[in-house]
Order: structure tokens, then sequence, then C-alpha cells
């Protein structure tokens, strides 16, 4: 009987790309606001997008958890404009105001 790690490898690799995606959510709207939130909706579209054309089942799933993660982001940047307006995160002070 053989080991099989695909199944821990990718959930090994979820977990560290939702936790990448937290403070990346953090600091682009500290440093830009949401305006940017088009970006996550490109890169969620593309590593989507490629998953389909990979073999591979670890990287296919790899970068379809990042698309999803990066998909995902979009409401979290919002959420966070949300949150830094209710005082629950700093306002960066040398931003405009956009709240």
């Amino acid at each position: 009987m053989g080991l099989y790690f695909t199944g821990i490898i990718i959930a090994v690799s979820c977990f560290l790309i939702i936790g990448l995606f937290h403070p990346i959510v953090i600091k682009t709207e500290y440093h830009f606001g949401t305006k940017y939130w088009w970006m996550f909706l490109v890169a969620g579209i593309a590593c989507m997008g490629a998953a389909l054309f990979i073999e591979n089942s670890i990287i296919s799933a790899i970068l379809g958890i990042f698309g999803a993660s990066a998909l995902w982001s979009i409401k979290e940047l919002f959420e966070q404009r949300d949150r830094v307006k209710k005082g629950w995160f700093p306002m960066n002070p040398k931003r405009k105001n956009e709240y």
C-alpha cells in the first residue's frame, strides 16, 4: 500500500494561498483603496482559465484555488474598505480620503 500526497499538497496549498491573500487585501486597500479591484479580477480569471489547460492535477488545483481566492478578494477588498470606515483597521493618512 502506497501513500498518496496529492490531497495533502492541495490542502496545504489552499491554506497558504488563502493566508497569503488576507494581508494582500489589507495592504491593497490601505495603499490604493478599492480602485485596483480589477487586477484581482484579471488574475482570478487568468488563473482559473489556465487551470483548465493544465494536465497535472496538483498544479491545476493550485491555479484554480489561486484564481478563486483572487476573485473572492474583490469582495474582501470592498469589505475591508467598510472595516476601515468602522475604525476596525487604520486608514492611510497619505491617501486621498475616499471615505
